[in-house]
């Protein structure tokens, strides 16, 4: 039997991969992170091994164990717990120690990096599910308006540039101003403080940083983008085609146009 480990975040996407590879013959070894990661996931994996942030040794001495030579990275991690619910050990504290700054790109390439110099190979999230790839397109009945396109075309630009600095992934525009930029805060928070501020025009941009190792830590939306957004009293969603996870699409265009909110995906 085929052997793949997972080293599993917060969300559904671990449960989801689990499922696929199992149904696809792989026995699955995962590595999830406490306070994090669904306590379900065990119902669904060969083998599991809790550990906190930052506990690489652990993650290393499992795989091997469990002959692991391939291995996926998928789920969020709650940004704010690197100050709180993390314990590193002495390879996270090297890792951090060799580093400039602390952004997500530069630490999970590095992480990445110790993991394949072990022989563990790390494999595109979406190997298995490539039907949750975004396509490109308009997926609701409301298309944006002329404004609400200016914005787009604002809106990407800037996610591009904060993306090149590796900052985050999503911005939200509105009347050709930038009213919210992600930081380490995450997606939603900057879709609440940008759509309030928008007063009903606001534009959300998500896209994948220029330089962005797409096995990792992929843009994603789903039935949750949509609930904040209309929260929010944001109209637009703009993801990036061929580079963002969509969970749940159906019932996520569904809720779109019940909202009347507009979903689309560009590539350009």
């Amino acid at each position: 039997m085929m052997r793949i480990g997972l080293i599993a975040g917060g969300g559904q996407f671990p449960i989801l991969f689990s499922k696929e590879a199992k149904s696809k013959g792989f026995a699955i070894y995962a590595v999830a992170h406490n306070n994090e990661t669904d306590p379900t996931l065990k119902d669904y994996v060969d083998a599991i091994e809790w550990i906190y942030l930052g506990q690489i040794h652990r993650i290393i001495k499992f795989f091997k164990k469990s002959k692991i030579d391939q291995a996926v990275m998928i789920g969020g991690i709650t940004k704010t717990k690197m100050f709180s619910d993390v314990r590193p050990d002495t390879k996270a504290i090297s890792i951090v120690a060799r580093m400039k700054h602390t952004h997500d790109d530069g630490l999970l390439r590095s992480f990445v990096k110790v993991l394949e110099k072990e022989g563990i190979h790390i494999q595109d999230s979406t190997f298995l599910l490539p039907n949750l790839i975004a396509q490109e397109g308009c997926w609701t009945k409301r298309k944006p308006s002329r404004p609400e396109k200016a914005d787009i075309e604002l809106g990407w630009k800037l996610a591009k540039e904060i993306g090149s600095l590796d900052i985050g992934q999503c911005v939200v525009v509105g009347g050709g101003s930038v009213l919210a930029v992600e930081a380490i805060d995450g997606t939603d928070a900057t879709i609440l403080r940008g759509g309030r501020l928008g007063e009903g025009t606001a534009v959300v941009v998500k896209v994948c940083k220029p330089n962005q190792d797409i096995r990792f830590d992929i843009p994603a939306v789903g039935v949750q983008t949509i609930k904040t957004m209309h929260e929010a009293g944001a109209r637009v969603l703009v993801v990036e085609a061929g580079k963002a996870v969509v969970f749940d699409q159906v019932d996520m265009v569904d809720l779109a146009n019940k909202f009347g909110i507009s979903i689309v995906a560009l590539e350009k």
